[in-house]
């Protein structure tokens, strides 16, 4: 299986399922050592992969509590440092930020096997560690680690892991959007964040004061999304996001008539689980 595999995934209201390339391979059977107090974590099915860390032992992984996808502020609700760099199958040259992944591990002596959550906020590009890579934060790391022992597995520097696709739940928080530094009148720079259900965000569109129709925005680099205008763009913003699962979503002037770069700016609306 080539690093260059895509995982795509598509959410059920009762089940998360993972459609694989004919070329991916999973295991088939279950290990039997997991949490059975998790029964919502019996029914995905999981795939396999390795994961290893980087930063502090009890950090958010990027030291500036950041990364590639542009999210701020890592370290604080609602990420709280569970977070990871994925490699391309997972970070998808960005359009995978904000993913929700449950990982698991069991075949070292200091896991736990219980299932935690993580977000992509990060990329990892190092090749030849395995298919899907997670290169976690220090605290997701030794989240996984029984009790007592999250130093000895941290001490195991990689292990193998197994990861499902979840819907992302960010409890209280509607979708909000921070307004990059260097956007000008004719520049408009965007991050899109805390995306109930799939957390990613595939397509970004504008719609100025009083236009009839969305502007497509550009990827710039991991959930930042832009608009190169040749012309002086008219504020208030409504923006529209579509997710993987193709669910859109529309905040109607969430970016007021004095926006300011460098500012976050909250909507009303949040994607349905």
């Amino acid at each position: 299986m080539g690093m260059g595999s895509l995982l795509s995934l598509y959410l059920l209201p009762r089940a998360v399922f993972l459609l694989l390339a004919a070329c991916c391979s999973f295991a088939s059977g279950g290990v039997n050592n997991y949490n059975t107090s998790d029964a919502a974590a019996r029914q995905l099915q999981w795939g396999n992969a390795r994961a290893t860390w980087y930063g502090q032992p009890n950090g958010a992984g990027p030291y500036d509590n950041g990364g590639a996808c542009g999210f701020k502020n890592v370290n604080q609700y609602p990420f709280m440092a569970m977070t990871s760099c994925g490699n391309q199958p997972l970070y998808r040259d960005g359009k995978g930020c904000g993913s929700c992944y449950k990982i698991r591990c069991s075949k070292h002596a200091a896991c736990s096997g219980r299932t935690e959550t993580v977000v992509i906020t990060d990329m990892n590009y190092t090749p030849g560690v395995a298919p899907y890579h997670f290169d976690l934060s220090g605290t997701a790391f030794g989240r996984l680690a029984k009790p007592g022992r999250n130093d000895d597995l941290r001490r195991a520097g990689i292990i193998d892991i197994q990861f499902a696709r979840v819907p992302c739940e960010f409890p209280g928080l509607k979708v909000g959007f921070h307004v990059e530094e260097g956007s000008t009148q004719v520049y408009f720079a965007v991050l899109v964040e805390y995306e109930n259900g799939d957390g990613d965000v595939v397509q970004v569109d504008l719609m100025e004061k009083r236009a009839r129709r969305w502007t497509p925005m550009s990827q710039s680099w991991g959930s930042i999304w832009r608009l190169d205008s040749n012309h002086r763009l008219q504020p208030p913003f409504s923006i529209r996001t579509r997710t993987d699962s193709g669910k859109t979503l529309v905040a109607r002037d969430v970016i007021p008539l004095n926006w300011r770069p460098n500012t976050f700016y909250r909507s009303i609306v949040q994607y349905s689980s």
